[in-house]
């Protein structure tokens, strides 16, 4: 999480579904929300199929989505939630067994808002929630930097392919690659001697252009376009370096 995503929702509860199919789980998670002021667990799903099913039912401000689940994955159930207009506007939070689950990627691609370990403190997993709530995504620079190196063995489409890449401004595409490339929005300013409030409205803009949800998928618009490679080196700059 960057320092820019911490604040919380103010001024409602925030409903969340809790999707696990382990019950003890589920039970830890919502007797901490239900004792908690500001949260209200809205229902449980034990398997994915459930969580698209409640989330359709209950439209929660956030789903704590479980990756491995039977009959249908938390991967699947989340982009068939993100991808419906009826649940456009619900937002998942993965939970996931390490800090960098092979299917954490995955679940970015499919709308997930970002990514939590089961083992987190409560409060992290409050402020988790509060975040993703916000509109805001979990997605920390080092995760960052570490799911860029983790696939960037994998083959993409070339640079600039993306969906309304060809839109953004040569300035917003130098913010696209940072904030790609692991930096936070502080790093970014700096990095382009700029204030950080002209980089919030780059980013802003960034997501209208792109149709991203928010930042997480910016990540993956710049990634899957070809834009940052390890080390967050642009695509161009790689190349240079070989030749």
């Amino acid at each position: 999480m960057t320092e820019d995503q911490s604040a919380p929702v103010t001024g409602s509860t925030i409903s969340v579904l809790l999707a696990d199919d382990h019950s003890l789980m589920r039970e830890s998670f919502h007797a901490l929300l239900d004792a908690t002021p500001g949260f209200a667990p809205v229902g449980e799903a034990r398997t994915g199929a459930e969580a698209v099913q409640l989330a359709r039912l209950h439209q929660p401000d956030v789903v704590l989505m479980d990756v491995r689940m039977p009959e249908l994955d938390g991967i699947e159930a989340t982009r068939q939630i993100c991808s419906d207009a009826a649940t456009a506007s619900v937002r998942v939070l993965m939970l996931t067994t390490f800090d960098l689950d092979e299917y954490v990627y995955a679940a970015l691609q499919a709308g997930a808002s970002g990514f939590l370990v089961k083992d987190t403190t409560a409060t992290d997993l409050l402020v988790g929630i509060r975040v993703v709530a916000s509109g805001e995504a979990l997605l920390a620079p080092r995760i960052t930097r570490r799911l860029i190196s983790a696939f960037a063995q994998q083959p993409r489409p070339q640079a600039g392919t993306a969906i309304g890449l060809n839109a953004i401004t040569e300035r917003e595409r130098e913010v696209l690659v940072l904030i790609a490339s692991g930096l936070s929005n502080t790093e970014i300013a700096a990095s382009l001697y700029v204030a950080l409030g002209t980089v919030k409205t780059h980013i802003g803009r960034l997501l209208g252009k792109l149709g991203a949800r928010d930042r997480a998928q910016l990540v993956i618009i710049a990634y899957e376009a070809g834009l940052v490679r390890p080390q967050g080196r642009t695509a161009p700059e790689a190349a240079s370096r070989r030749s």
